[in-house]
């Protein structure tokens, strides 16, 4: 079954390319596409947090894996993609959990997004505590590795 989908805004910010680490000081603002009003924006800024889809729109198709070792490090183990997050995935759809810092008319600006720009945003959803795990979350070690320059 083939889904279609159309960004509904593109993200605007310093990096150009997609560097796995040192995202923490990118800013970027969020600005919808021309055929999204206003309005879809109204009151984002009652919260926090929101969560971003986007889509990895520079990734050559013939790049997707269904395994590998995170980062070509062969000192992490090989898993399936659906065990890590490489944006070379079958439907190159990323994710993030950002902190919205502004709302200004038709652009927000939000924190802990790795989105390079252009990159084009398919839905924007606020975070609720409801939604957010009611359990521990548990990750093998080697993540908490690979992670420690990442923000």
């Amino acid at each position: 079954m083939e889904v279609k989908s159309q960004a509904i805004a593109f993200v605007k910010n310093v990096r150009t390319t997609p560097i796995d680490d040192n995202w923490k000081n990118i800013i970027s603002n969020i600005e919808l596409a021309d055929h999204i009003p206003t309005e879809a924006f109204n009151h984002i800024e009652d919260f926090s947090h929101l969560e971003i889809i986007y889509y990895f729109d520079q990734v050559n198709p013939q790049d997707i894996v269904f395994s590998g070792h995170p980062r070509g490090n062969h000192n992490y183990p090989s898993v399936g993609i659906f065990g890590q997050r490489k944006k070379d995935r079958p439907n190159t759809l990323g994710l993030a959990t950002v902190e919205l810092l502004a709302h200004q008319g038709r652009t927000i600006k939000v924190k802990f997004l790795d989105a390079i720009d252009g990159t084009p945003i398919l839905d924007i959803k606020p975070v609720f505590k409801e939604f957010e795990p009611q359990t521990d979350i548990r990750q093998p070690d080697w993540v908490t590795d690979m992670m420690k320059n990442y923000w």
